[in-house]
């Protein structure tokens, strides 16, 4: 599951790829932007934002395109998307109908984009209208840590399993990363933001562990190595690591983006607790 670590590996590893590189093609398999060519443009980088990917890329010379002429690819994983890096003439490792983008270099190299929840080419100069809303990217140059707090705090009866999930008050965590993050803070996702007891606490360990997962596999318990790599997410029905209760697999409903609390309109997503670290108070 695609969450604010992967995704800034993953524009790590493009950058490191692309960057200054020409493109000698690229392909679009959205029909919005089938028929754009950019061959000719080149990349100026690729950065995350949250669990966004931007690709920047400058005009040939002589473009007339609107404002300073600059695109930016911008993309969204969701639940099941991935882009991966190819060398000269490498075979694809997943199924081609699967590709919703292909840029390739002059030298060869491609960034291939497979089951992208959302791809769009707008102006670098608006990039705004597509990433503005979303609150301090946890590993950002805008990093607030009171900012996210406060982000959270506006709505204290908010469940705060819900609270962190919204990209709007912090950007980088998904599913696990909330369930891990709440197992950490000895609460239940369901306990509202104002009675948790330590909110500071908690987003410095937001911030701790995607720093420490976002150049390795992600691995929230530390020592207890690979075949434990979660506290709670995943581990339905496992003894708890800290007091050995079974751990519990539950659900948390969530007002859907776009309609606010109050129009009933949700969704339930996936949550894991010990119900001995985690009482619902």
């Amino acid at each position: 599951m695609p969450e604010g670590d992967n995704v800034y590996q993953a524009a790590t590893r493009m950058h490191a790829a692309l960057a200054g590189k020409r493109l000698a093609a690229s392909d679009f398999r959205v029909p919005a932007f089938a028929t754009l060519d950019l061959a000719g443009w080149t990349v100026l980088e690729v950065v995350s934002r949250g669990k966004h990917l931007l690709h920047r890329l400058a005009p040939p010379p002589g473009n007339t395109h609107d404002g300073d002429g600059r695109l930016s690819v911008h993309s969204h994983l969701s639940m099941e998307g991935s882009w991966q890096v190819y060398g000269p003439g490498e075979r694809w490792r997943k199924p081609g109908h699967t590709a919703r983008a292909a840029l390739t270099t002059e030298d060869g190299t491609s960034a291939v984009g497979f089951s992208l929840g959302l791809l769009e080419v707008i102006p670098t100069a608006e990039e705004d209208s597509a990433v503005g809303h979303l609150g301090p990217d946890l590993l950002g140059p805008d990093w607030d840590p009171a900012l996210a707090e406060a982000n959270l705090r506006a709505l204290p009866e908010r469940a705060v399993g819900a609270a962190l999930l919204d990209q709007r008050n912090l950007a980088g965590i998904g599913n696990i990363y909330r369930c891990e993050l709440c197992f950490l803070g000895r609460v239940h996702p369901a306990t509202p933001v104002a009675a948790v007891p330590d909110l500071p606490g908690m987003v410095a360990m937001a911030k701790r562990l995607l720093e420490a997962n976002k150049s390795r596999s992600r691995n929230t318990v530390g020592g207890f190595g690979p075949r434990n790599a979660t506290w709670v997410y995943g581990r339905t029905g496992q003894p708890c690591l800290r007091c050995r209760t079974r751990i519990v697999h539950g659900s948390l409903a969530e007002p859907l983006p776009g309609t606010g609390p109050l129009l009933g309109e949700t969704r339930e997503r996936d949550i894991y607790w010990c119900p001995n670290c985690q009482p619902l108070r």
